[in-house]
């Protein structure tokens, strides 16, 4: 029996069946529709429990097991709909929704259904285009997953490579799937099989192009061929419509234009069919590239404005924002520059808010391709600057080849104005060096560094970004002798090491604080599932954890008598920030030894070290570093 026709009977095998029995075969029948793509069959079989997709699911009469098992698949295909019908706020109800589940099963102790249910938040996350925050929700899922369910392993590895690819971290995204590999052989899920296929050759794809790689062509060709067999087995014809996507894509990247519009136009009847309005944008910003490598840009406009309109209706932010790129690369090469320029300038915004840094980055770079003759030397060298940060840790080698070529365009606008016999006056270029203004720039930012941070190398090379403080040592011993005399405090810090009997004596005291009762940590953090991720993983370690979700009520602990070994605390609180707690704390005498970690997802490492923060960790990487780094922070403290 298929799954329409097992929909028609759910109807009347449900008749004089409990409630809760009804539940349990309404979420059964779901979720085998969710796995084949058919989400709107899904929600008509919840519809009994959830009769108006605007409005709370109806839980009377269940028990808590029930109530949860319903919550996490309702929410499930909240973010389904949300997702192919751009509902405006289909993710956030989703969110919700699940968020309510996982409540439930972490008090009923289910750890397998608890992954899993993180598992689909971190999609309602990742479509949203709030990576970092996906990335947090998946390592969860990945940690509380107990021995035994392969299966739901591999979904959960195959989505961590997706968020890694869709931000071009490339090298990441391969591990996660090596790690899955295994795991899919071994089961007999095809609709996993197909997914692991078709991620596994986009990341190929990803690779074979910028490169002109025809190992990794021939490769990519070949996982999609398999990840088609799978998902005809499992009867998914979105997922099927999907491959014809990306291998319109492919083909559109090696030049191979008609067999891209070929496979773009199957993939837009199938979305359209499906009711996927979303994805067949997303068809449309491809065909909008593909016209605009042919030189069609009028064309190319005119769709790309179209996947722009459908797009701003719902919440695939990140994939707004590369719309957005494309039809500001069409206008500007219609000679529409002024409109050109501001959908750019607005396709870095909605990349940033998202946290789709890379995003950003590609769009700045569309901005110095696009209208590079049209700015200034300034605002030329300000926009490569900021795509540099943006694109830094970029595994993807098209964004490399761009940048190159970007720094070739601003070196020929350096030229040219050099060449100009009699330049402006208020702008000359008599003397004029790129590379002895770039080496002045980076000499005013070390020092700047060595300056907060009181003339520590180590405290500055964090500052700066570097992973080990001997990088700086060497650019201040080569290009900037200058500068020696600002790190002489250095030294200072290390005079326990000429006395081993004091130290030891600390470390055995230390080590009976240890052994005695557990050390005690104010974690100050606002937001519910960073708190309880970061909360178990410092329980997991024999530290017992205060939780505080407000500015002002941490202070007040704070300058009260109990006692805490460690502060570790976020930025953005209600009530008071973080950076203004770590500085009024500072000031507290009876505290001035606890040690402070600043566990924030913002972009302020340099304020945090200023404001006295003795380490930093930014969200969401640093969440499976904070047990060690307390440990460290600790270490440290009894040594001073």
């Amino acid at each position: 029996m298929n799954l329409e026709a097992q929909l028609t009977a759910l109807k009347t095998q449900k008749i004089g069946l409990p409630r809760a029995q009804r539940a349990e075969l309404s979420c059964r029948l779901a979720k085998q529709l969710e796995k084949v793509g058919k989400y709107e069959l899904a929600y008509e079989a919840l519809s009994e429990f959830w009769p108006d997709r605007n409005e709370s699911p109806n839980l009377d009469e269940l028990d808590e097991p029930h109530k949860a098992q319903l919550l996490l698949r309702i929410g499930a295909i909240a973010g389904w709909l949300g997702s192919t019908d751009q509902t405006a706020g289909g993710q956030e109800t989703a969110k919700n929704i699940i968020t309510s589940s996982i409540e439930i099963f972490e008090r009923l102790k289910e750890a397998e259904r608890v992954s899993e249910a993180r598992g689909d938040l971190a999609l309602c996350y990742y479509r949203e285009g709030s990576f970092d925050e996906a990335r947090v929700q998946l390592r969860a899922a990945l940690q509380v997953l107990p021995d035994g369910n392969d299966d739901l392993k591999g979904v959960l590895l195959i989505r961590a490579g997706i968020i890694e690819e869709r931000t071009r971290r490339l090298n990441e995204a391969l591990q996660f799937y090596n790690r899955a590999a295994p795991l899919v052989e071994r089961s007999e899920d095809h609709a996993l099989k197909g997914s692991y296929h078709f991620e596994y050759g986009l990341v190929l794809r990803r690779l074979s192009a910028p490169e002109n790689r025809e190992d990794y062509l021939d490769r990519a060709l070949i996982e999609y061929a398999a990840s088609s067999f799978h998902y005809e087995q499992a009867g998914n014809e979105l997922a099927l419509a999907r491959v014809e996507l990306n291998l319109g894509h492919l083909f559109f990247k090696v030049g191979r234009y008609s067999h891209a519009h070929d496979h773009l136009n199957v993939a837009r009847h199938l979305f359209l069919k499906l009711k996927d309005a979303a994805t067949a944008a997303q068809v449309d910003d491809t065909r909008a590239r593909t016209l605009l490598s042919q030189g069609h840009a009028a064309e190319a406009e005119r769709i790309a404005r179209n996947a722009v309109r459908v797009l701003e209706r719902g919440g695939q932010q990140a994939l707004l924002a590369e719309a957005l790129t494309t039809q500001g690369v069409a206008l500007a090469r219609l000679g529409n520059y002024a409109r050109a320029k501001a959908l750019l300038e607005r396709a870095v915004e909605v990349a940033e808010t998202t946290g789709d840094l890379e995003g950003a980055g590609r769009a700045k770079l569309s901005t110095i391709e696009e209208l590079g003759k049209l700015l200034s030397i300034k605002e030329l060298i300000s926009i490569y600057r900021s795509a540099v940060d943006l694109v830094r840790g970029s595994q993807d080698p098209a964004t490399g080849k761009r940048l190159i070529t970007c720094a070739e365009h601003l070196f020929d606008v350096v030229e040219r104005l050099e060449a100009e016999p009699e330049p402006p006056p208020q702008e000359t270029w008599d003397g004029f060096s790129l590379k002895q203004y770039i080496r002045d720039g980076e000499r005013s930012v070390i020092e700047r560094a060595l300056r907060d941070a009181g003339g520590s190398v180590t405290k500055a090379a964090r500052l700066l970004g570097f992973k080990h403080h001997q990088s700086l040592i060497s650019l201040i011993n080569g290009r900037h002798k200058e500068l020696l005399d600002t790190r002489s405090k250095v030294r200072q810090r290390r005079r326990h090491i000429v006395r081993p009997k004091k130290h030891t004596k600390r470390t055995a005291r230390h080590k009976r604080t240890l052994n005695s009762v557990p050390l005690s940590i104010l974690h100050v953090e606002d937001h519910p599932m960073v708190a309880k991720v970061v909360g178990d993983m410092l329980e997991a370690a024999n530290y017992r954890v205060e939780l505080c979700t407000d500015g002002k009520a941490a202070l007040a602990k704070l300058t009260g008598d109990d006692h805490y070994d460690v502060l570790v605390i976020d930025n953005e609180l209600p009530g008071l920030n973080g950076l203004e707690l770590v500085r009024t704390k500072k000031k507290m005498s009876h505290r001035r030894r606890m040690p402070i970690i600043m566990l924030s997802g913002d972009d302020i490492e340099k304020q945090a070290w200023s404001a006295g923060a003795d380490e930093f960790l930014r969200k969401p990487e640093g969440v499976e570093r904070i047990a060690a780094t307390v440990e460290r922070v600790l270490a440290a403290n009894k040594d001073t």
